[in-house]
């Protein structure tokens, strides 16, 4: 029976693609056991993505919350920029263990697109990358960086045409050629055992986060907080904190403020299938996919991965929504206060670690996931703030 997240989860797909899912998992918990891959990813994670990434005490952005105290996990600073390439690494040498030479996979804001293009390039595995025309155009600089790389991007003009429409034509490219071929999903979505698989590989954010904070500070973060589209980053952060005391929170895209439900599926969705999951998604009496909208391209997505769906329903974690507008201003604030250029998925984190530390004693401590550099979305800034 293919796993679930209370009652979320599971693996709706074509039989076609059952063989593949059975010998991904079981590839991956071979791998799991063997000190040799294990040894492997630790020397790639070290030398080839650079980490472990800094827990960096944000002192100016703190005193503009005038409460608790802000500390960044510097995922930007991971090789290509962003979390994605923890996931991409580990998912690229299961390819190799698999004997697949072809990677394919999705991207909205181009950041796993980007890592996987790195990873394929690394391991000499020939790459294709899904891309919505909506989200190449305001992530043109991505793509770029994809076809330096080697990769192939395939522009998707159905739906939508952003990450919901890029995974459909995955898959089915998925379907067509499964025996050469592995799907590097991005994100903590899609069939088992895909969802368990990308926390795995991204809680390496999380374990360092408990070692970081306790040597920074002596003790555990009381909030970690962590935006959500699929929820990789996040599942990352909070994996490995959710038997701890600390509080979660999941931070979606609310859109443009007055302009229907953004890309928040758990703040303002309903339980559905999306993508061969079962989690909560945005949609309409029928049950069709609604269209979402949301400045930052990694975040614009109708569905949430299923473990973030049973923390939301079982309590354990807590998701608010940031809007557009004020995404923008996170990103102002931590370039003008830190230094730092973030991209605008974290912002909204940002946005609402703020909104926090306001309401707490300064004697806390709140550690954000910055899960990507704003190189991306410099042009999308640009224009917003006309």
């Amino acid at each position: 029976m293919p796993r679930r997240f209370g009652r979320f989860g599971g693996a709706y797909v074509p039989e076609t693609l059952v063989p593949a899912l059975v010998e991904l998992e079981a590839t991956w918990r071979s791998a799991r056991r063997d000190p040799e891959f294990r040894a492997q990813l630790a020397l790639l994670r070290t030398t080839l993505a650079g980490r472990p990434t800094p827990l960096y005490h944000a002192r100016r952005l703190s005193r503009r919350g005038r409460g608790a105290e802000i500390w960044l996990k510097r995922e930007d600073l991971v090789h290509g920029g962003a979390h994605k390439f923890n996931n991409a690494l580990g998912q690229g040498l299961l390819a190799v263990r698999m004997h697949k030479p072809r990677l394919i996979a999705e991207t909205g804001a181009g950041q796993h697109g980007v890592a996987t293009a790195m990873i394929g390039a690394a391991l000499g595995l020939e790459t294709e990358v899904y891309m919505g025309e909506v989200d190449i155009e305001r992530q043109r600089p991505n793509v770029e960086r994809m076809e330096l790389l080697g990769a192939r991007v395939v522009p998707v003009r159905d739906g939508t045409r952003t990450l919901k429409d890029a995974i459909n034509r995955a898959l089915r490219d998925w379907i067509a050629n499964v025996r050469t071929t592995h799907y590097l999903l991005g994100s903590a979505v899609g069939p088992h055992p895909f969802p368990t698989i990308v926390a795995d590989f991204q809680s390496v954010i999380g374990r360092e986060v408990r070692r970081q904070s306790i040597r920074a500070f002596g003790r555990l973060p009381d909030l970690a907080v962590a935006c959500v589209g699929g929820g990789s980053n996040a599942i990352g952060t909070f994996h490995p904190l959710r038997r701890t005391s600390v509080e979660l929170l999941g931070v979606e895209a609310g859109g443009p403020r007055g302009r229907g439900r953004g890309a928040a599926s758990l703040a303002r969705g309903s339980p559905g299938v999306l993508h061969g999951s079962f989690s909560y998604v945005l949609q309409d009496a029928d049950g069709q996919m609604e269209e979402t909208t949301s400045i930052s391209a990694g975040l614009d997505y109708a569905g949430v991965g299923p473990e973030h769906a049973f923390l939301k329903e079982s309590g354990r974690a807590r998701y608010v929504s940031v809007h557009d507008e004020e995404a923008l201003a996170a990103f102002h604030w931590l370039a003008e206060d830190e230094g730092i250029l973030p991209a605008l998925e974290p912002a909204h984190a940002i946005y609402a670690a703020v909104r926090e530390a306001r309401r707490r004693p300064a004697r806390e401590k709140i550690v954000v996931t910055l899960s990507g550099r704003g190189d991306k979305d410099l042009e999308v800034v640009r224009r917003a703030s006309r």
